[in-house]
């Protein structure tokens, strides 16, 4: 199994695509109001890492990181935009972007990675849980929402 993760824009092709993907699959299932992925356009402004991962040279997924030093919080990351095209899920592609976002993580000097899913995304809730992540509430910028949970994990 040949896989790569390289840090590129998120307004390269194959992240343009992945994100699509990803908006179109996630659209259906919370309102509007519910919906807190990054446009394209915000992942550049607020500066978010972020990468596509490749296996035997196609394009099968994608994750961002941002880092955050509010002074009311301990300063943490959050997972943007995760995704993996359905084809290669089971792989185990998931679990080498967590890895990877948890070693950029460490790199930044931060020990706390956190992120926001919505409740009906069962899978990556499995995926999070089985990695380490534990329940939390809101944070940052989050409010409570019916229809999202939250997450960290101390990075070691």
């Amino acid at each position: 199994m040949i896989t790569d993760i390289k840090q590129v824009r998120p307004d390269s092709a194959d992240a343009v695509k992945l994100i699509d993907e990803l908006n179109r699959y996630l659209e259906p299932l919370s309102p509007p109001e519910s919906q807190h992925g990054y446009s394209i356009e915000k992942l550049i402004e607020q500066n978010v890492d972020f990468y596509l991962l490749e296996h035997e040279g196609r394009a099968a997924g994608c994750a961002g990181v941002q880092f955050f030093d509010p002074a009311d919080e301990t300063p943490f990351a959050e997972v943007k935009r995760m995704y993996v095209r359905p084809e290669f899920r089971g792989l185990g592609l998931a679990q080498a972007l967590l890895s990877h976002l948890e070693q950029v993580t460490a790199e930044q000097g931060l020990n706390l990675l956190r992120l926001e899913t919505g409740i009906a995304q069962k899978s990556a809730i499995k995926l999070y849980e089985r990695w380490g992540f534990q329940k939390i509430g809101p944070f940052g910028a989050y409010t409570e929402d019916p229809n999202s949970l939250y997450f960290e994990k101390e990075v070691p």
